[in-house]
């Protein structure tokens, strides 16, 4: 396909010029008398090489070249002129013609310029591509890698100056509505963690079945994270915020409690759902006394005890909302939220929100046949044991864990100077 050239000027005789000449050479060739209709014709047709007269009497071709570069960058532009300067000569180039050609010119001389434009406009765009192709190629390289993923600096101003802003300043419904959800979703790692708990013991031996007993309690969070939703012990983060002057105390303290309690509403929903559906009665009755064994044994950790564990639990649970936050794809959202989930679930810690499905779904077994089949003493099962012997002891080790451990720690890394060094600069 031959190349398509705007000629824009003023002087006919000039445009048939051109017309005869470049024609012969087998270009494709349309004429414009002034500087407006040649930038109407630019508009609506592609060129790949427009020739404009300096001088017109509507329009200053240094303007037309400005307007074309401004809408098509890519196009080349020639001028030519009679009022050759070499001021004249320089602004041209400085505004974006490929070269710049005294009047009067040989056929030759037009011919030599046009080749050599369109020569660098295709030499430009088989770059343009290689660019394009090996930035592709990069980013398909970082994707599949894992590599791609903000640093720790990075994620500790995202907490700090955005995200926990965000979150102190949500509103009570979204925070109510998402904060329900999340403890419907930590309800579901839990329930899934309660089936499997039930018997993989027995198969694989007590190491391994804790450990895929936390790998699937893990998905509660990368629903929480992923999906969308506010989850108290992740909102322990918040405090990087605090700390660093870009919101309140009374804003963090009025998220926690409205999350808290919409969490414990969420969870106590789940429950109720699990325990309606009667899937708690699979395997003779084996799961819903695995889920009465769980309760009964979290309302008798010793106070103290169950503080530590709350420590531990959250200071891993923050850390995977922290790595989930550095990763740019969902892909690496799952794999930073599994491993630090399943190792609090692995080892034994205590998380308040978990615990506010699997407690309550002990509580509602108490009044079943799955009382017998576990041969458990319950007597401190029971919505006070649940409130005073674990959730008051969990959430105070949890807070501890995330807003001290994490938020309170990286920030003074990342972040404490960052406010010093900005009024500095």
């Amino acid at each position: 396909m031959a190349n398509k050239i705007l000629v824009i000027d003023d002087e006919e005789v000039v445009g048939e010029s051109l017309r005869k000449t470049l024609k012969a050479e087998g270009y494709e060739i349309d004429i414009a008398h002034n500087g407006q209709e040649g930038l109407r014709k630019a508009r609506m047709e592609h060129f790949d090489l427009i020739i404009v007269d300096l001088k017109m009497p509507d329009i200053s071709g240094l303007d037309v070249i400005a307007k074309i570069k401004e809408e098509q960058p890519e196009t080349m532009i020639v001028m030519i002129t009679g009022y050759s300067t070499v001021d004249s000569a320089t602004t041209a180039l400085r505004t974006g013609a490929f070269d710049y050609l005294p009047k009067p010119f040989t056929p030759e001389e037009i011919s030599s310029v046009v080749e050599k434009a369109l020569e660098t406009k295709e030499r430009l765009a088989k770059e343009r591509e290689e660019q394009a192709a090996l930035r592709s190629l990069r980013h398909v390289e970082i994707s599949t890698s894992g590599f791609d993923a903000k640093t720790p600096a990075a994620v500790a101003e995202s907490v700090a100056q955005k995200v926990g802003v965000g979150k102190a300043n949500a509103s009570w419904f979204n925070l109510s509505v998402l904060g329900i959800l999340a403890g419907v979703y930590i309800g579901f790692g839990a329930a899934l963690a309660t089936i499997i708990a039930n018997d993989s013991a027995q198969f694989v031996g007590l190491g391994l079945s804790k450990f895929f007993t936390g790998a699937v309690f893990s998905v509660g969070l990368m629903l929480v994270v992923i999906a969308g939703a506010e989850l108290f012990t992740g909102n322990n983060l918040i405090m990087a915020s605090v700390l660093g002057g870009h919101t309140r105390v009374s804003k963090l303290l009025r998220n926690w409690i409205i999350v808290y309690i919409a969490n414990f509403a969420g969870s106590i929903l789940l429950a109720g759902i699990m325990y309606g559906s009667g899937l708690w009665k699979t395997g003779g009755m084996a799961v819903g006394a695995k889920a009465l064994g769980i309760a009964n044994a979290k309302v008798n950790i010793p106070f103290f005890e169950a503080l530590f564990r709350g420590i531990g639990c959250n200071w891993l649970v923050c850390l995977a909302v922290w790595m989930m936050l550095s990763a740019r794809e969902v892909g690496g959202k799952i794999w930073a939220a599994f491993f630090p989930i399943m190792a609090f679930v692995a080892l034994g810690f205590e998380h308040c929100v978990a615990n506010m499905y699997f407690i309550p779904m002990g509580i509602f077994l108490k009044g079943t046949d799955v009382v017998a089949k576990a041969g458990l003493d319950l007597t401190n099962l029971t919505w006070g044991g649940f409130v005073v012997d674990n959730l008051i002891p969990v959430t105070i080790g949890n807070i501890i864990g995330g807003s001290v451990f994490v938020g309170l720690l990286y920030w003074s890394v990342y972040q404490r100077t960052a406010g010093k060094k900005a009024t500095a600069a």
